[in-house]
């Protein structure tokens, strides 16, 4: 769990001038990408190459 007063600040990498980013378990998801950074030991992993998307990784229904 990220303190409140940083999740107010961190924004995505490829959206700095987006808005916060939501906070799910273990990851910090992108509302504009989609993209989800993983959060390891309370520290958020933030750099581009770290970026998980999600909307790659979810099933496809058919």
């Amino acid at each position: 769990m990220i303190d409140q007063r940083l999740l107010e600040v961190l924004r995505c990498p490829l959206h700095p001038e987006g808005p916060v980013m939501n906070e799910q378990e273990d990851l910090l998801i992108c509302s504009v990408c989609g993209k989800a950074y993983p959060v390891v030991d309370g520290i958020p992993h933030l750099l581009i190459e770290d970026g998980i998307d999600l909307a790659a990784t979810e099933p496809k229904h058919e």
